[in-house]
């Protein structure tokens, strides 16, 4: 036999064996994933509270003999996984954290936990699939690092805390995490995160190249007007008109001057505090908010004009009125050049017919906090039962996904990881912002 045909023969059925051996690790260790999985949805708890998640999380990567670091952002829990060869460093990140919300699904293991959240008495629950991003993590963990002598380079296996937002007055979530140096020691070339969809069919990937979920603004808005009786509003200034007037201004900044053929964005008004009795009008009235933004340009104009139209409304009736912006997460953006590299792994994952490029939306991820600094690739997997038309939506009591998209979510991010530490790909260094370039 030629020595060249010989060579490619036997390259290509060592990659043959060594992916049977991968897929191998990932039938096995899927019944132990879904375990995991319904632990973690039976006892969940809130964001910078996952206290005894984060301790089962630690003691499983100990056991598998990473190096683990716990207590980062609060409750974050980070594994090293090194590999046989040196290379370069990936990360790989799931969510931790539950929702205050009480369950009522009829699942053996549903969770029957409460707590007090903002003074008030509620259920927890794992309704939005951070149970399943932790499980599938711990997964992947576990096939890497049975494999690791394959891996050319680092695993960094990023548990974190607080993605659903840290309670008033506390940091958290990616922010707080890169902060206490998450990407750094050692320095990260790329990062990929998963979320797992119950709109999306079990088996099926979603994905998008560039701009892929929106920026978060939360907003409050006070207005101050002056008080008097409800039968002679001439002698005051009503603050829930100058409240409804600002309402409708700022929709006109939407409708009228954001170039909505470029990308979308949005801002809604979802509570209004002001008022006590049916006669009286009130001195003041607050309103809370967000903007929703997937252009860095369209941002910036949004909320300059948001912040000149707020006080100019509340002049022009009388009364005044201030805005004020809390960030809460930055544009998804994952990297073109990333996307087109990584590709491959998912069509040979998933299958070529499986994986589908879908538009942006405008739900906001704090996996974001990490694209501003290195290159990342964040995408959806299914977790929609073929048996169900209609599934339960993300962060409602009833929320459920399908068990069997869980293996699917193991074996992308393991192959990820594989391929990545392989392959070429130019690195931004750590500390430095990664610049969003808008797709020709």
């Amino acid at each position: 036999m030629n020595k060249n045909l010989l060579f490619i023969f036997l390259l290509y059925s060592f990659g043959s064996y060594a992916q049977q051996n991968i897929q191998e690790s990932i039938t096995a260790i899927t019944p132990q994933v879904i375990k995991w999985r319904r632990d973690f949805h039976q006892y969940p708890e809130l964001s910078n509270r996952e206290f005894k998640t984060a301790k089962k999380i630690a003691k499983y990567l100990q056991s598998l003999g990473l190096k683990v670091t716990t207590n980062i952002a609060h409750t974050g829990v980070v594994g090293i996984l090194e590999g046989g060869q040196p290379g370069k460093v990936v990360a790989l990140r799931a969510d931790m954290d539950a929702l205050p919300i009480t369950e009522t699904t009829t699942l053996s293991f549903k969770s029957t936990e409460k707590t007090t959240f903002l003074d008030q008495e509620v259920g927890i629950s794992h309704a939005c699939g951070h149970d399943t991003h932790m499980a599938i993590l711990m997964g992947t963990a576990t096939v890497l690092s049975k494999h690791k002598d394959q891996l050319k380079g680092t695993v960094k296996f990023i548990f974190q805390p607080a993605e659903e937002g840290a309670p008033p007055g506390e940091e958290g979530g990616a922010k707080l995490m890169i902060k206490e140096g998450v990407l750094q020691n050692p320095d990260v070339d790329a990062i990929f995160g998963l979320h797992i969809s119950a709109s999306t069919p079990v088996g099926m990937v979603r994905y998008a190249s560039g701009s892929t979920m929106a920026a978060v603004e939360r907003f409050v808005i006070n207005v101050q007007g002056k008080q008097t009786h409800g039968a002679s509003p001439w002698a005051g200034v009503d603050p829930i008109l100058i409240s409804a007037k600002i309402i409708d201004g700022l929709q006109t900044i939407i409708s009228r001057e954001m170039p909505l053929i470029q990308e979308a964005a949005v801002i809604t008004i979802g509570k209004i505090n002001s008022g006590i009795r049916f006669n009286i009008i009130p001195n003041t009235a607050e309103m809370i908010g967000t903007v929703r933004t997937l252009d860095p340009e369209m941002k910036t104009l949004l909320l300059t004009r948001m912040r000149a139209m707020v006080p100019a409304i509340a002049k022009a009736y009388g009364g005044t009125a201030s805005i004020a912006f809390e960030n809460k997460t930055a544009i998804t953006y994952n990297d073109p050049k990333l996307v087109q590299q990584m590709l491959p792994t998912l069509h040979h994952v998933a299958g070529l017919n499986n994986v589908i490029l879908s538009k942006a939306t405008t739900g906001g991820e704090d996996f974001s906090f990490f694209q501003e600094k290195i290159p990342g690739f964040y995408f959806f997997i299914g977790g929609k039962s073929p048996t169900i038309e209609n599934p339960n939506a993300h962060h409602t009591s009833n929320f459920d996904i399908d068990e069997d998209g869980m293996a699917l979510g193991v074996s992308i991010l393991s192959n990820l990881a594989i391929d990545y530490l392989q392959k070429e790909f130019q690195s931004i260094p750590s500390g430095t912002t990664h610049n969003h370039i808008k797709d020709n």
